[in-house]
């Protein structure tokens, strides 16, 4: 994964100083909880290969999608600082995960400085990401909220190599799309039948198609900097 185009580059006497961070990788299957709600000394993970999600739920069972993670992306840094988890992570599809030692994190800050900066990097990339969100569920119409989920994924896909003659694999069902978006089933299932027809993406059989990324993002006003490389742990 470090040599991907999305990533910096480390040098030698990180990658070693990465691997004794690391304490093992895991495999789960789709539908598997990597962090409970409230679980007492919860893990980092970095994820290696898949997707998964993390979520907030009411008492009612009402559920909320805070973010889409990706290869690369972190999940269970607040657990892993914080005394209880917040959130819960459920793998999306089957994934891998390389599980760092909440233990091992204040290392991090003690022997490498350049990766502290790096963690601190990563959160504050995933407040920002987070920030949109809000601005997605507060402010843009319905269409807009779907066209914008749906462009940032694409995007970041992209960076990875995800994406194949504009397609990319997508596990996300309607239900998904409408917990992340706040919106109901209903309303989510006619909005993304008039996307459709208006030819902005194509989605079928798991597959999202978007032959014009840029036209997606110009209607649901998400304006995002192109992707530089960022840090990967």
């Amino acid at each position: 994964m470090r040599k991907r185009n999305a990533f910096r580059p480390k040098t030698e006497e990180e990658v070693v100083f990465l691997e004794t961070l690391k304490s093992e990788h895991l495999r789960l299957p789709a539908g598997a909880d990597i962090i409970h709600p409230e679980q007492n000394g919860a893990e980092l993970y970095t994820v290696f290969s898949g997707w998964a999600f993390r979520y907030k739920e009411l008492p009612d069972g009402r559920r909320q999608i805070l973010s889409i993670a990706l290869p690369g992306d972190l999940l269970g840094l607040q657990a892993s600082l914080f005394e209880k988890a917040l959130y819960g992570a459920i793998a999306l599809t089957d994934v891998e995960l390389c599980l760092i030692p909440r233990r091992k994190l204040w290392s991090i800050f003690e022997r490498m400085p350049a990766f502290a900066y790096d963690l601190t990097w990563l959160a504050a990339q995933s407040e920002a990401i987070l920030d949109e969100n809000l601005l997605t569920v507060g402010r843009r119409s319905a269409a807009e909220r779907i066209a914008s989920l749906f462009a940032g994924l694409f995007k970041r896909a992209e960076a990875l190599g995800l994406v194949h003659d504009r397609t990319l694999v997508f596990p996300l069902t309607q239900q998904h799309v409408a917990d992340a978006l706040g919106l109901s089933l209903v309303h989510t299932n006619k909005t993304m039948a008039r996307l459709k027809s208006l030819g902005l993406f194509a989605l079928a059989d798991g597959k999202l198609t978007i032959d014009n990324p840029r036209a997606m993002a110009r209607f649901a006003q998400h304006f995002e900097k192109e992707l530089s490389p960022r840090p990967i742990l």
